[in-house]
């Protein structure tokens, strides 16, 4: 906390006064010790608290085997780091597992305490990092999963999405300058025309937009003067779900060419660091800071650290697309070469699926592997001439290239299987839900349902088109499990929040609820059969 923030010591909260004492990075160098004495002798808030620096989490529900959430810039890995992380994963036989997040990275699942040195080196020699992935830092940052691959794309995300994640973390070592954030902060950044990165619901999101009538005015660092309509990005700012409120991202009124992209993140997260409340973690996010300043004063206080003044947002962006999910085959703008989109049922894999798409993206690509928000996998680069090749692999039978629509878009975060925070179990129980209502209803197109285990919403249940919100329920006098419900949420163009409908609905009852809903909201007709076995 630098000396302009206004928080004094004595109003600090207590993640504030641990952070004060001891930078969280400075634990990277204590992971040797760590792994000598054990997770049981550590300090605790070295153990709970700060090894989350280094995106290794402490899981009170399954003590001694620990989650650790990767870093991957845009979604993108190769082959060879996903075998990396399938090894890991293959040690702990049935305590180890992988999961595809929202935010485009992976969480391994049964890690010990003295194996991250081990863990860490592999890391290393194939370029992978878990650096400032966990509290008060910058997480994954979010890009078009077709990022260069896509014909219709007005700009390839992935360079800049990289040198967001180097300036941020100091190429993947660890960056002091900005470990130390009021709270967490979500970055995105989109080149194409259908919102694939849920622009609305981040901190910060770049969107594109051509900006004409500049006139003489200097568009960016190192260009030239122009006149023409330029292609740049419209800024958000704002956006973000919590237990307290949830907010979508509003506009700035600026608009930033690709070249000051970077030094805008820098400065708008220098004004959030040395600005944002460290009083009342539940008001810490960056838009209760814009609430407090108004618009105006807050991008005031950026242009100053940008040392320039922004330019007015283009009158209108480019989204004008609706929302795609990458699921099933499809051409490159590269002549004869396909991606393939697999989807991931819940984004949840064993080490030997990591290892299956690792080989296949060597086998019949280019040895890349990319992720999407919707918890699933692409492999792009494959020839036209190796698709039916491909195609007939026996993964893409577990993991379909066209699944049921119901399945199709169905997410969820981990559930209390194995989170501390979720108040019900989501991962198997949206499962057995989505079989259950495909095996008695028809449906025409995919309904996006969305479970998250408890109101942090790391499941984004405000962006479905159904949303089903862990909490506790009463039935015939007794806490259940249930859930409340939200609906209306869109993504891709005109994307707005969804609102709860339906408060405290146990589970045990919901399967007829959601039956009803998609009937008369989503065309969904009950199966012949299932009316006869009724």
């Amino acid at each position: 906390m630098t000396e302009a923030a206004t928080t004094t010591t004595a109003t600090l909260n207590r993640f504030e006064k641990f952070k004060a004492e001891k930078d969280g990075l400075a634990v990277k160098a204590e992971i040797e010790k760590f792994a000598s004495i054990g997770w049981e002798a550590m300090d605790e808030t070295d153990r709970d608290h700060r090894l989350k620096w280094v995106g290794v989490f402490f899981r009170p529900v399954t003590p001694g085997k620990f989650m650790m959430r990767m870093r991957m810039p845009n979604g993108i890995l190769t082959a060879a780091q996903m075998r990396v992380l399938a090894e890991v994963v293959q040690r702990y036989g049935d305590d180890g597992s992988a999961d595809i997040t929202t935010r485009q990275n992976i969480q391994l699942r049964g890690i010990r305490i003295e194996d991250l040195p081990e863990i860490f080196n592999k890391f290393h020699t194939v370029g992978l990092t878990s650096v400032q992935s966990g509290m008060d830092n910058v997480r994954n940052i979010t890009g078009d999963p077709v990022a260069g691959l896509d014909a219709d794309e007005l700009f390839d995300t992935r360079e800049l999405v990289q040198q967001i994640q180097d300036m941020l973390t100091n190429k993947g070592e660890g960056n002091p300058e900005f470990t130390n954030l009021p709270r967490k902060f979500n970055i995105a950044i989109t080149g194409g025309r259908d919102n694939s990165v849920h622009a609305e619901i981040n901190d910060l999101a770049f969107v594109p937009a051509f900006k004409e009538g500049i006139g003489e005015q200097r568009l960016g660092i190192g260009q030239e003067f122009s006149r023409s309509p330029i292609f740049g990005f419209n800024i958000l700012v704002g956006g973000f779900f919590s237990a307290k409120r949830c907010e979508a991202a509003i506009p700035l009124d600026a608009w930033v060419s690709p070249a000051d992209v970077v030094a805008v993140c820098r400065a708008v997260l220098e004004v959030f660091r040395d600005y944002g409340s460290r009083a009342n973690r539940l008001k810490s996010r960056l838009m209760w800071l814009i609430d407090e300043w108004g618009l105006e004063k807050f991008r005031s206080e950026v242009e100053q650290r940008l040392g320039k003044p922004f330019l007015p947002a283009a009158s209108k962006d480019e989204i004008d697309w609706e929302k795609r999910d990458h699921i099933g085959v499809y051409k490159q703008k590269q002549p004869e070469l396909n991606y393939v989109g697999l989807h991931i049922p819940v984004g949840r894999m064993t080490a030997q699926d990591m290892f299956e798409i690792a080989r296949l993206a060597d086998v019949y690509g280019s040895g890349e592997i990319r992720l999407t928000l919707e918890q699933n996998v692409m492999i792009p680069n494959i020839p036209d001439s190796r698709l039916v090749l491909f195609l007939a692999e026996p993964l893409l039978e577990k993991f379909s290239i066209d699944p049921k629509p119901l399945t199709r878009s169905l997410v969820s975060c981990t559930g209390a299987q194995f989170c501390n925070f979720a108040l019900i179990e989501t991962k198997n129980r949206a499962q057995a839900v989505i079989k259950a209502l495909e095996a008695d209803l028809e449906l025409t197109r995919p309904v996006r349902i969305h479970w998250t285990g408890c109101p942090n919403s790391c499941g984004q249940p405000q962006v479905a088109d159904i949303g089903l919100m862990g909490t506790k329920a009463r039935k015939n006098g007794k806490a259940v499990e249930g859930v409340d419900i939200y609906m209306g949420g869109k993504v891709g163009k005109e994307a707005h929040l969804g609102t709860c409908i339906q408060k405290g609905i146990p589970c045990e009852d919901l399967q007829p609820i959601l039956q009803d809903l998609l009937i008369q909201h989503f065309g969904a007709k009950p199966r012949q059969e299932a009316l006869v076995i009724h």
